[in-house]
């Protein structure tokens, strides 16, 4: 099989089955470990690439042509799918279920991370602010390019060292 035809695969098949439903995950250390995982085991296996040759990971995927991290398509995702949800006449049922919270008080202990505060997190990286999701085209080019300029900046900083 070419490249070309390994690339399709992973976005027609893998890629859009493991991120199906994401915009709703909570993205915990434990999962987000576990796609990245998921995701190299998929372009080593394509490359013919077996751990024990110790080839790094992002030179596997400079060989594979990939443009962007399944973890970054995921957070993007996320990211439209809240401007999205914010944008909604306030009577919807995702607004509405966005904006609830459960009654009475939280267990001890340490809490659980919720979505919106994963959300509020992501924003908090890409320097976004509450009110940018007001402007569609506003939204989502500063989520698309954030992601852009951070890929370009990370791929300098590794070709430095």
């Amino acid at each position: 099989m070419t490249l070309k035809t390994k690339t399709h695969i992973y976005y027609a098949i893998v890629k859009s089955t493991i991120t199906y439903a994401t915009e709703t995950w909570c993205l915990k250390a434990k999962t987000v470990a576990k796609l990245n995982s998921t995701e190299m085991d998929f372009w080593r296996r394509s490359a013919r690439i077996s751990r024990k040759d110790k080839i790094r990971n992002n030179i596997i995927k400079q060989k594979m042509n990939v443009t962007t991290p399944l973890l970054e398509d995921i957070k993007t995702q996320q990211l439209k799918w809240y401007g999205h949800v914010q944008r909604m006449v306030d009577g919807t049922l995702p607004k509405k279920v966005m904006k609830w919270s459960p009654p009475g008080r939280r267990k001890l202990g340490r809490y659980k991370a919720t979505w919106a505060e994963g959300i509020r997190g992501l924003m908090g990286e890409k320097r976004l602010i509450e009110e940018d999701w007001k402007d569609r085209d506003k939204w989502k080019k500063k989520i698309i390019v954030k992601w852009a300029q951070e890929d370009v900046e990370t791929s300098n900083n590794l070709l430095n060292k």
